[in-house]
């Protein structure tokens, strides 16, 4: 039974070395980072929100008691995304040798339609390999070879058998090496954008089939700050933003040094200090990763400090894009971000305490959303032996 990397040095003429397998994320930490990249300047004319007033820290304590009274919560859709990596072998082509990366990619959104009703609503698995370009050896448009390729791939028995299926073949620039690049990298990079285009397809079909409305938010974990891409079917936020009409993006990492006030000073001490259930001042703000694309971005307090190990465990970020022409010019209704922050608040319990070290800047539906997703990988041992 032919493995997939006998056949992938045949087909494109290289030669593998039969490198020691292994997850990424099992063996070392990538660094690549796409949250909190840029520089974010937070200043008095820059205010996201229409009350201008606001200064200091503001408590959503009463607010959200009285909601959760009411019992009808704003996010009814959950949405993550995750994915695995894997160096799989290393590749000659030329003088030179490359990392073959597999993955595996998995974005779920979750559906709370009552407090006892948690189901999957919609899921996306994949599998895909990640190859450097001049794996090309017929020098058509990549699009047709990698396309071709994949499809003799999954002919191959020993997917076959098992009824597996790779959805598509990356491939990432051969280009020499700059001080601290590695091949790996790039390889992950375009793994972790494609899993970014399938988050954005996701949100595209609820919006498409009309599931999202001002009572029924979607909660997305993570940044929606996403970068502009070089390819995809939607790659260009500014062009798909009114998608994001009712979703909020929640981080519950985040390199606060990043942020700065009107005087280049850091604000990182003001978010620290945060008291239990108090929001920041939200601010408006640009960045180049998104150009055409404005965002309200303000940080809230869900645990308090005393029960946690570091003064930004139980903060988190929260962040809004700004759709309509008044609100890119006044900022985000002040009271539009008072519900969402008493909203989130009422998510964090019960937690998930033990089962994961983030557990204080987790919210308890996301944590269900991101546990399901990560039950539906193939285990790391049967992934490698594929190969």
């Amino acid at each position: 039974m032919e493995k997939i990397l006998v056949f992938l040095a045949k087909e494109t003429k290289g030669t593998c070395y039969k490198s020691f397998k292994y997850c990424f994320e099992s063996i070392e930490v990538p660094t690549v980072v796409y949250d909190d990249k840029q520089k974010i300047v937070f200043s008095g004319e820059k205010s996201g929100e229409t009350d201008k007033g606001l200064k200091t820290s503001k408590s959503l304590s009463e607010l959200a008691k009285r909601l959760q009274e009411e019992g009808h919560p704003l996010f009814r859709y959950f949405l993550d995304g995750s994915r695995r990596a894997y160096k799989v072998d290393d590749i000659a082509y030329g003088n030179r040798l490359y990392p073959v990366i597999a993955g595996q990619i998995g974005v779920g959104c979750c559906e709370r339609r009552e407090p006892d009703s948690f189901k999957v609503a919609l899921i996306d698995n994949s599998l895909t390999l990640s190859l450097p370009a001049c794996a090309n050896k017929d020098n058509v448009s990549d699009e047709l070879f990698f396309n071709a390729l994949i499809s003799k791939i999954n002919a191959l028995s020993v997917l076959k058998t098992r009824n597996i299926v790779f959805q598509k073949i990356l491939h990432y620039s051969d280009s020499e090496l700059k001080e601290d690049e590695k091949y790996e990298h790039k390889g992950i990079a375009k793994i972790q954008d494609e899993m970014i285009e399938a988050e954005k397809r996701l949100v595209y079909q609820l919006v498409q089939e009309r599931k999202l409305n001002f009572d029924a938010y979607l909660l997305k974990d993570g940044s929606i700050e996403y970068q502009k891409m070089k390819s995809g079917d939607l790659r260009d936020l500014a062009a798909i933003k009114t998608n994001y009409q009712c979703v909020v993006g929640v981080s519950k990492s985040f390199n606060p040094e990043l942020c700065r006030d009107s005087k280049g000073k850091s604000i990182a001490k003001s978010i620290a200090d945060l008291p239990l259930f108090h929001r920041t001042p939200a601010y408006k703000y640009t960045t180049d990763r998104t150009p055409g694309v404005e965002f309200s971005v303000w940080y809230l307090r869900i645990r308090e400090v005393s029960r946690t190990v570091s003064p930004f465990d139980g903060v988190v970020k929260v962040e809004k894009i700004l759709i309509t022409d008044d609100e890119q010019k006044r900022g985000l209704n002040s009271e539009e971000i008072d519900r969402i922050s008493a909203n989130l608040i009422n998510e964090r319990n019960p937690t998930c305490y033990g089962a994961d070290h983030r557990w204080a800047n987790h919210l308890y539906p996301v944590f269900l959303t991101e546990s399901y997703i990560k039950s539906q990988y193939l285990s790391d041992v049967y992934f490698l032996h594929l190969f």
